[in-house]
């Protein structure tokens, strides 16, 4: 039995976390952050991103206005995100190595799929429409949409009951021990992808998954 067949054996639905582990985009938020940040005269923490992990756009937005005392209101701040990554979203965002062959893999033999992501629904549907890969998700639900974001396990229990699938039937691609939690969280089988933002955490994310892989070409025939 191949990796790729140990990993889907007995599975329905595979659900993906969006930046880091489908799409290469970790590096644009860090420059976001310093950007908007320094706009501010604020310098950004090196704790930051281990602190917003995981976090909903939303609760990210809230985040940024209660720690960095913002004058803006949190949907003000989402605009301002929104508009800043926009562009980049459509045109520099680009699939990791092997994601959309994956993808088209899945479909092609009945797997259900869904995007399950901490970004904005503006930024997910453009980046999905601009890669091109439409046609291989069946369903999108960012962290906003549900109750909390990870690694709470709601937004990958949503998913699963809106593809009518059990938790057991569920793999989570996932980039961060956050995301991974989550998924444990909901009861489903955990991938770890790597990604070079998270390499410091490595091997907290081996610990966490069930599977590893670097990229998707390994799960490829």
């Amino acid at each position: 039995m191949t990796y790729a067949e140990q990993l889907l054996h007995g599975k329905k639905a595979v659900l993906f976390d969006m930046d880091g582990t489908l799409v290469d985009s970790m590096w644009i938020w860090r420059r976001i952050d310093i950007e908007f940040l320094g706009r501010r005269g604020l310098t950004m923490p090196d704790t930051l991103q281990t602190a917003i992990e995981g976090m909903s756009f939303s609760e990210t937005a809230h985040y940024f206005k209660e720690t960095f005392h913002l004058p803006e209101s949190e949907e003000e701040i989402k605009a301002v995100w929104n508009e800043m990554a926009r562009e980049k979203y459509r045109t520099e965002v680009l699939l990791k190595p092997g994601a959309k062959e994956f993808l088209q893999m899945l479909k092609g033999r009945g797997f259900l799929t869904a995007i399950c992501t901490s970004n904005s629904r503006e930024l997910i549907d453009m980046a999905v429409k601009a890669r091109g890969i439409d046609d291989e998700i069946d369903y999108v639900v960012t962290a906003c949409e549900v109750n909390a974001g990870k690694p709470a396990p709601d937004i990958y229990l949503h998913a699963a009951k809106e593809l009518s699938a059990e938790a057991s039937e569920c793999v989570v691609f996932e980039d961060i021990p956050a995301g991974l939690l989550a998924g444990k969280r909901a009861g489903m089988t955990v991938c770890a992808v790597e990604d070079e933002y998270s390499a410091y955490c490595m091997e907290e994310k081996r610990r966490l998954a069930d599977f590893v892989i670097r990229d998707f070409r390994e799960l490829l025939p």
